[in-house]
């Protein structure tokens, strides 16, 4: 076993990850969406959840933001808010999948006049970010068709393609378009962008200021993603993850619960492709819904899910591994990487916080802090975030 050396941990100083603001919202499945005592009203109220996340793990200073659930009517005020709760504005995401005009798609629709309605929703999200400083635009869209021949598949690319651009074409000099990608839902025939290859291809095609996002819960089973990790590294377009996990599907649940194995795999070919160093184009955030465990909890034990998998993945002797590895010794190399997957790093890194004026356990921090509480007797009236809101 090794020892969590003091380089180790100055790495993880540098570890900054971003949570959503509709996670703190009410979610649920698509039969049934479950209330919660205390759920934020506004995104103010989020941005107060969020920053106790923080405040409790130093992990999470920043928060995205779904437009239009986000709205506001002054940006540069809400960014004043969050700077007060210790926190800031983060990457702004899009939404074409809850108007009736997108039906039969948005960017890809056959419409020009639809079309022109979803570019004309996301130069408003350029103006969001150019009041928040944000610099990430995140696209996922849902765009698909359930039936073969329902749809020129070619000519929606096209359309894609076009629309893309003319986007890209209105962002900043320093802003950068993310564009994300899902095997299906909610089409099941053909999403317009399924994989990380069709999002690859759409962003190199657009500049270099275009990137790929990954979302962990967007795969096949059985999917290597840990090598669409290393691939995207390598050719210098991976933008951002969104951590989850799933057992079937994109279940959206606390990132490591399903395999935290593959979690460490994944970080693993994050540290080995240089995704932890300075000036590194990678972003971590989470996509999660928490539908029957608290909310701020939920978060709070996502993120250190995620730090303590970043740590074991920065125990892997490289010099060693790299060794059984020109050697040809499969085992030696297995063995290398699984003692530092054993390896229990939660001690160290409880001294670790300490040591930063943090709790050593964040989630019995919260539970003793009487927040929960203060947040159930204080928001009552009014209408709880959830979907759409």
């Amino acid at each position: 076993m090794r020892e969590i050396s003091k380089e180790t941990l100055d790495a993880l100083a540098t570890q900054a990850i971003e949570l959503p603001s509709w996670a703190f919202g009410n979610a649920g499945t698509r039969f049934k969406v479950f209330t919660t005592p205390g759920t934020p009203r506004t995104i103010q109220e989020k941005l107060a959840d969020a920053a106790q996340v923080n405040r409790l793990t130093g992990l999470a200073p920043s928060v995205a933001l779904h437009i239009p659930w986000d709205l506001v009517d002054d940006y540069t005020k809400l960014s004043e808010y969050a700077q007060d709760l210790g926190v800031r504005l983060g990457t702004i995401n899009s939404n074409t999948f809850q108007d009736d005009a997108y039906k039969f798609g948005s960017l890809t629709n056959v419409d020009p006049r639809i079309r022109q309605k979803a570019i004309d929703h996301h130069y408003e999200c350029i103006d969001v970010m150019h009041a928040t400083g944000s610099e990430d635009l995140k696209i996922w869209l849902p765009d698909g068709t359930n039936y073969p021949g329902q749809g020129d598949i070619r000519g929606r690319q096209d359309r894609l393609a076009d629309s893309l651009q003319k986007i890209y074409d209105r962002l900043g000099d320093e802003q950068r378009l993310v564009l994300e990608y899902k095997i299906f839902e909610p089409y099941f025939y053909t999403m317009d962008v399924p994989d990380w290859g069709t999002s690859y291809a759409h962003v190199t095609a657009l500049g270099e200021r275009a990137f790929v996002c990954l979302d962990t819960g967007h795969h096949a089973p059985s999917t290597n993603i840990e090598f669409i990790v290393a691939q995207l590294l390598r050719l210098g377009r991976l933008g951002s993850f969104d951590f989850n996990s799933r057992f079937y599907a994109d279940d959206d649940l606390i990132v490591g619960s399903a395999d935290p194995f593959q979690l460490f795999r994944i970080l693993f070919e994050v540290v080995r492709g240089g995704g932890m160093e300075a000036g590194s184009p990678v972003r971590f955030m989470l996509d999660q819904c928490h539908n029957i465990e608290d909310k701020i909890p939920g978060q709070i034990r996502s993120v250190l899910n995620v730090q303590e998998m970043t740590a074991r993945a920065l125990l892997v002797d490289q010099p060693a591994l790299r060794a059984a590895q020109d050697a040809g010794d499969v085992l030696a190399a297995n063995a290398v990487f699984m003692d530092a997957f054993y390896t229990d790093v939660r001690p160290a890194l409880a001294e670790w916080r300490e040591s930063r004026g943090l709790p050593a356990d964040p989630i019995a921090a919260y539970a003793k802090s009487g927040y929960a509480q203060v947040i159930v007797g204080e928001r009552v009236g009014g209408t709880q975030a959830g979907w759409g809101a």
